[in-house]
């Protein structure tokens, strides 16, 4: 674990680290919780888009980093109407997804990883994260 912020309105260490599991058990992994300043500098550097994300993954064979924007989190948690722990779950997931190869850049692996989160968060307690309630 790696805190580039305060810690307040963080969900612990133990959760954190317990969704990342969850999703994908078989990987040594970083999770980093950063400011806005930062993602965008990494979405940047990584992805060519000049705004900060909610979260990104590195893959390094069975290995990998997480990293989370809690100013954008935080804000997406709101628009939602969801809670930040929920969000956070959710979004540890789906990096730890990819981690693990998972992709949505096509219509069919969009729809096999939504599936493996729902199933996932499920097991974690969540509801799904795409329903609108």
């Amino acid at each position: 674990m790696q805190y580039a912020i305060a810690r307040s309105g963080v969900p612990s260490p133990q959760a954190l680290k317990r969704w990342a599991r969850a999703a994908a058990p078989d990987i040594m992994l970083t999770i980093r919780v950063v400011g806005a300043r930062e993602a965008r500098a990494l979405n940047h550097r990584f992805r060519r888009r000049g705004y900060a994300t909610n979260v990104l993954s590195f893959p390094y064979g069975r290995a990998g980093d997480i990293v989370l924007c809690h100013p954008v989190i935080s804000r997406e948690a709101r628009e939602q109407r969801k809670s930040v722990r929920a969000h956070y779950a959710h979004l540890v997931v789906h990096g730890a997804l990819h981690l693990r190869g998972h992709q949505h850049d096509q219509h069919a692996g969009a729809k096999r990883m939504a599936a493996a989160e729902v199933r996932v968060l499920g097991r974690l307690g969540f509801g799904d994260p795409y329903t609108v309630e």
